[in-house]
């Protein structure tokens, strides 16, 4: 788990790095600055965090329940419920991130592979709901 220094900054030196932080990342354009940035910034297990609450974002905004998310990302309930949250209440720059991702035609076979996944390991109760989801993958792509 990533940690925070126990030790509170003072809020108003605590809003000026965020607004920093934020500028910084808006000013990083191209895939490869992004990615030199993203590996420099962040640890490895930092990095597969982020990576897999998008993807929990992503799955849940595709449709798949919690406990399919859960199975096939390998994490935890709460985590997803809490990104669940996220989308259902606030999610503006997740739904943003979202449909800019979900647009792409590079990202169409990485989640094709992820659908066929989840149809081969996740068993659905009657095979009417197998025939539901094909249906909708086709239509979504």
């Amino acid at each position: 788990m990533t940690q925070v220094s126990r030790r509170p900054l003072k809020k108003d030196i605590e809003a000026r790095i965020s607004e920093v932080f934020s500028e910084a990342i808006s000013n990083v354009r191209g895939a490869d600055d992004v990615y030199s940035f993203i590996h420099d910034l962040l640890s490895p297990v930092e990095q597969l965090m982020l990576a897999k609450r998008l993807a929990i974002a992503l799955m849940l905004y595709k449709g798949y329940n919690q406990r399919s998310v859960c199975q096939t990302l390998k994490v935890s309930l709460g985590t997803v419920s809490r990104v669940n949250a996220v989308l259902q209440y606030k999610g503006v720059g997740y739904r943003k991130v979202i449909l800019h991702v979900i647009g792409k035609d590079t990202q169409k076979e990485f989640w094709k592979i992820i659908e066929d996944f989840v149809l081969e390991f996740v068993k659905p109760k009657r095979e009417a709901w197998r025939n539901d989801f094909k249906r909708q993958k086709q239509e979504a792509f």
